[in-house]
Order: C-alpha cells, then sequence, then structure tokens
C-alpha cells in the first residue's frame, strides 16, 4: 500500500488580538525628534521695518504740563556715529546711547527686545543740565512704543547733560469680578527702571578758533624764519665794508 503524499505544514496564525498591533506599528512614521528651542531675537537699535513713523509730544513746562501738541518723526535708519564728527556716551545697561555730533545736536538710541516692545504702551524722557549749584530741566518728551531714536537740537556746549528714558508699561485691563462688580481702578504695573546717560558737548566754535590761531602762529613764526635768513643774507654778501686802497704818492 502506497503512503499517503504528505501534505505541506501551514503558517503558523498571529492570534487575533495581536496582529492589528503589529500592522499600526509596521506603518506608524518613525519618531519625530524634538524641535529646538527658537532662541530669542536679539534687541536691536532700529525700529521694526512696519513703523515708519515715530509719534511724539514734547510736554510744556509748568501748569500745562499734561499738554503738548503730538508731532511725528521718520527713524534715523542706518546712522553710524564715526570719529571726529561724533562721540558716543552709553548709559550703564548700555541699552541706551546719546550720539554728540559736531553740529550741536545729540541723536538719542534705545534697543529693547520684542517680547518686552509688546508689553509698552510708550516711553518718557527726561532732560536736565547741571548748573554751577543745581540741576535744570530741558525738555520732557512722550514717545509711542514704535520709537528707539530722539533727536534734540541745539545744545549748549560745555554743559553736562543727563538723559534718563523710562518705560511706560500696558495699563492692566480690568478682571472679570471687576466688570461685575462697581469700577475700580486696576492698580498699574511696576513700571521698568529707567536708563539714564551723561554727557557733555565740547565747544565746537573754541576748538575752530583754536585751530584757526593755531595755522595763523605757525604762518607766522614761518614768515619770521624766511625775513630773517633773507636778512642774513643780506648781511654776508651785499653789505661788506668798502676799504679804500691808499692812493700813490706823486712825485715832483
Amino acid at each position: 500500500m502506497r503512503a499517503p503524499p504528505r501534505r505541506p505544514p501551514r503558517p503558523a496564525r498571529l492570534p487575533p488580538p495581536l496582529l492589528p498591533l503589529l500592522l499600526l506599528a509596521a506603518c506608524a512614521p518613525p519618531p519625530c525628534a524634538a524641535p529646538a528651542p527658537t532662541p530669542p531675537a536679539p534687541a536691536a537699535w532700529e525700529p521694526a521695518a512696519d513703523a515708519p513713523w515715530c509719534p511724539y509730544k514734547v510736554l510744556p513746562e509748568g501748569p500745562e504740563a499734561a499738554g503738548g501738541r503730538l508731532c511725528f518723526r521718520s527713524p534715523a535708519r542706518g546712522f553710524r556715529c564715526q570719529a571726529p564728527g561724533c562721540a558716543a556716551h552709553a548709559s550703564a545697561g548700555r541699552s541706551l546711547r546719546a550720539s554728540v555730533l559736531r553740529n550741536r545736536s545729540v541723536l538719542l538710541q534705545w534697543r529693547l527686545a520684542p517680547a518686552e516692545a509688546r508689553r509698552l504702551r510708550g516711553f518718557a524722557l527726561n532732560c536736565s543740565w547741571r548748573g554751577a549749584y543745581t540741576r535744570f530741566p530741558c525738555e520732557r518728551v512722550l514717545l509711542g512704543a514704535s520709537c528707539r531714536d530722539y533727536l534734540l537740537p541745539d545744545v549748549h556746549d560745555g554743559v553736562r547733560y543727563r538723559l534718563c528714558l523710562q518705560p511706560l508699561p500696558l495699563r492692566a485691563a480690568p478682571g472679570p469680578a471687576a466688570a461685575r462688580g462697581p469700577a475700580s481702578p486696576a492698580p498699574p504695573p511696576p513700571p521698568a527702571p529707567a536708563e539714564c546717560v551723561e554727557f557733555a558737548a565740547e565747544p565746537a566754535g573754541m576748538r575752530e578758533i583754536v585751530v584757526a590761531m593755531t595755522a595763523v602762529g605757525g604762518s607766522i613764526c614761518v614768515m619770521l624764519v624766511a625775513i630773517c635768513l633773507l636778512v642774513a643774507y643780506i648781511t654776508e654778501n651785499l653789505m661788506h665794508p668798502a676799504f679804500g686802497r691808499p692812493a700813490p704818492r706823486r712825485q715832483p
């Protein structure tokens, strides 16, 4: 009798619960690496490109300190302070600098991180100068949050100025409890510390006078040396003493 033919072994079947798990593991994408933390944007001296104007208001002195006229100025983009026509002075925190120009004007610039700029509603600039016994106020200016520079014209020569820039934070919005209850003003957030810079404008007029006097004095010295040499030459070569020769005696 012939032996019955052997059938090939059947492949082992996976249990029903394990088959979906293997299919999901095979189709799942590889694990993604955690995104690297974005470094904070560095603080820039110049305003953003979408801020073409700087609104500011110069506050008058006296009882009308709350008034003032709103003005606009274009920011000083691409400005570089280069000697000898400009002298730069920085504050202790290095975030405020004053560029003193030779035309007796001062360009004040400050930088701020973008995260801090979103929490501000503007800046307050206070100016004062030192006299013989006390300090006197100059200008008080309110600047918009988009401002990063301000120009002070006609600064006096040889006077010690002090400029302080105070950031003004946004006013806190009232909470839901305050909206339901009686109206009560929310306490303002604590102000950020002010940055101050001191400088003294060099007396440009006196410096120009000194330079002119030095040039004139040098020219006079050169002329005196030339005159002395000319007199020595004339004395040596043209003005010899005349020695007469003895006349011959006549014979009788």
